[in-house]
């Protein structure tokens, strides 16, 4: 059965899209530990971020930091925090998440619970800047 992430980029699963090509896919986390939290996952379903072959995780670094730039321009915010933790979905995944301080990273702290148009709003500012 293909990982939530996948039946995400089929189009089976809504989400708020931030940014796309080819190979890789990235929308806002629906349980966000900070406002414009997303992950970016490459479209083929790879259980181990470090699974990925060299080519990929080399391509996959490098769309997250495109889409880490949008996040800095679209969210105010002192720095974008990148995370690659990959227990919870068993697909490849990298957290981007805009910080004010070094504990906007802590995924045991409370997460936020945004409504939908909100969502909206942080995805499309993200993309526009993407």
């Amino acid at each position: 059965m293909a990982s939530i992430f996948s039946r995400i980029v089929a189009g089976e699963i809504p989400s708020y899209k931030v940014a796309e090509d080819d190979k890789f896919y990235a929308f806002l986390d629906i349980n966000p530990v900070t406002k414009g939290h997303t992950l970016v996952i490459p479209k083929q379903e790879i259980d181990y971020f470090f699974d990925e072959s060299d080519e990929t995780i080399s391509a996959h670094v490098v769309f997250a930091k495109r889409v880490a730039a949008a996040i800095k321009k679209a969210i105010p915010c002192v720095k974008v925090g990148v995370c690659v933790m990959g227990l919870e979905v068993p697909h490849s995944h990298i957290h981007l998440i805009p910080m004010q301080q070094e504990g906007d990273m802590d995924f045991r702290k409370e997460h936020l619970h945004l409504e939908a148009e909100e969502m909206k709003a942080i995805a499309e500012a993200i993309a526009k800047e993407f």
